[in-house]
């Protein structure tokens, strides 16, 4: 008789989730069969559940999954029964079209150049349901001291903002603006802090100010001109998807800054004021940012069990769904949902 499981559904687009007793899967050559423990709510999950990733449908969204390795299929010998491991949004590449010639690391990059990756969430079955089949090469060991609720946020909040804090390559001297506190912002905060950056918060939520001092910031502005009237930053991290923000918070970006694009908005098109400073004047640059690699996850998976940075968390039921889902979309989340199954 086939098993089945609990998962979350992606019935269409713009439709809401459903929970649904689905097949469970199997570890098929190359993968593992992994029970989730967590699994972390992202906004991407909303732009697929508005067809942004394409008719996937139906689809099982997720792709902060941490849990158990049960089962270990044919030519998998890195993982064994009973590790505790994480996925991200890219699993795999295909190994043989021209981007994959070029033998680069497996990256958030790869999921947009490789002609078939498997992505969690998108074309493989993500990890809002109560088991998941990983390709091993695409899981990583967790540290033993981080539980796996802090863990699955780490997965893509954590491993994005990291990425792009060490994409921008900040100097021991400069400072660094983190704009936006919500689900990938308040972690940037941490993380510059724990690196010991002089480190400036930038929202316009008033009601925000006490906890991103609470969380590393040196000091918190409204504003660009805000930023640039206190000294200003060399290091703009954009965690938000609200890029009208983004373009007037450059205004506070020092000579030979960076701005880095963690945040997404697949609606519109990043803009670059004219006005002020012309920007190439300043010699200025835009880092677009993605999961960096492997390496970047363990460091600020390390991080995470070390206690430098811990996210902050609703954690709710597979039944949960439809009111985790009302919540996500609208914003309300403070600031990481996590599922526990």
């Amino acid at each position: 008789m086939e098993k089945k499981m609990k998962a979350v559904v992606m019935t269409g687009a713009n439709r809401p989730w459903e929970v649904w007793q689905v097949p469970m899967p199997k570890a098929e050559p190359g993968q593992v069969l992994v029970k989730v423990r967590a699994s972390g709510m992202c906004y991407t999950d909303v732009w697929s559940t508005q067809g942004y990733g394409g008719d996937i449908y139906p689809q099982t969204p997720g792709h902060e999954v941490v849990g158990d390795v049960i089962e270990v299929g044919a030519g998998v010998h890195t993982r064994k029964v009973g590790d505790r491991v994480g996925t991200t949004w890219v699993q795999s590449a295909c190994g043989r079209c021209a981007y994959c010639r070029e033998n680069r690391p497996l990256t958030g990059q790869t999921a947009m150049n490789c002609v078939s990756p498997r992505t969690t969430g998108f074309v493989a079955q993500g990890g809002h349901a109560e088991y998941i089949a990983i390709a091993a090469e695409g899981t990583v060991l967790l540290p033993d001291e981080l539980s796996y609720v802090d863990a699955a946020p780490m997965m893509c909040a954590g491993y994005t903002t990291w990425s792009g804090l060490r994409d921008a390559a900040p100097q021991p001297h400069e400072k660094v603006a983190v704009l936006g506190i919500g689900g990938l912002g308040h972690v940037a905060l941490q993380l510059s802090q724990a690196c010991g950056f002089e480190t400036i918060a930038i929202t316009h939520s008033p009601d925000k100010h006490a906890l991103a001092m609470q969380l590393g910031a040196d000091r918190v502005v409204d504003s660009g001109k805000a930023l640039l009237e206190s000294g200003g930053a060399d290091i703009l991290l954009v965690t938000t998807n609200d890029f009208d923000s983004a373009q007037e918070a450059m205004t506070g970006l020092r000579p030979d800054g960076r701005v880095v694009l963690c945040g997404l908005d697949f609606s519109k098109p990043f803009a670059i004021s004219s006005e002020g400073v012309p920007f190439h004047m300043m010699r200025q640059r835009v880092i677009g940012s993605t999961h960096g690699g492997q390496q970047y996850l363990g460091e600020v998976l390390n991080l995470a069990a070390k206690g430098k940075v811990k996210p902050i968390v609703e954690t709710f039921s597979l039944d949960q769904a439809g009111e985790a889902y009302e919540r996500l979309a609208a914003g309300k989340m403070r600031f990481r949902g996590v599922f526990v199954p």
